[in-house]
Formats: C-alpha cells, structure tokens, sequence
C-alpha cells in the first residue's frame, strides 16, 4: 500500500457526481482525496457521525463534499468508500446526506458478506 494509510474506491453514485463537475474542480477535489490518503488533514477529511466521514474540498466559494465510511474487513488493507457527493454554498450538512451514507454503507456490507458466502 506504499505510504498510503488507505485506499479509495467510489461508488457508482459517486463516480457519477465527479463525472459531472467541472474539470477544474474535480481536479482539486480529487487532489485533496489523494493528499488526505497520505497527511492527517482534518480540514480535508473529517468524522461526521457514527462510521461516516466526508471529504472536503472549497473552490471558488463553492463546498464540495463526499461522503465515505471504511472497510477493515482485510486487516492488512484498510479501503475508504465514497457513497456519494453534493455541491453546498455553506458548510452545514443535513442529516438526510449521512443518513444515505449510512444506508450505502449498510447495503455495502450486505453484499459483502453474501459475496464471501457464495465463496
């Protein structure tokens, strides 16, 4: 894993938010994401509630955040998945957002288990 305390991997309705930002702000978001994966920056990634965590990232007045829970299922290899992202013109959240992340979070692990079933 190098010098990487986790990994990411993106849910589809993640990857879709990032897919329809502007280049120059996904850029600096996903700059942000690969600097947190390596410094401690608690104005970059920060505990929300319970096992969600967001990503945050300003630019050009505008608050983007993505919203993610970790996997440490393997206990070599710690993954951090992002559920899901908005555009904010202020810092607050609404409680709706974290409670979909949990949901995605939940499904997740639902469907991690049936798969190591399966196996």
């Amino acid at each position: 894993m190098g010098n990487y305390k986790f990994r990411i991997d993106f849910l589809e309705k993640a990857e879709r938010f990032l897919d329809g930002m502007n280049e120059k702000a996904r850029r600096k978001v996903l700059y942000n994401i690969w600097k947190v994966r390596s410094t401690n920056d608690k104005e970059l990634f920060e505990k929300l509630q319970g096992e969600i965590w967001e990503f945050r990232t300003k630019y050009n007045q505008t608050y983007y955040r993505l919203f993610a829970f970790g996997d440490r299922t393997d206990k070599t290899d710690t993954i951090v998945v992002v559920t899901h992202g908005l555009v904010k013109k202020t810092d607050k959240i609404s409680r709706s957002e974290i409670k979909q992340a949990e949901k995605w979070r939940e499904r997740y692990f639902s469907e991690k288990r049936a798969a190591d079933e399966e196996v």
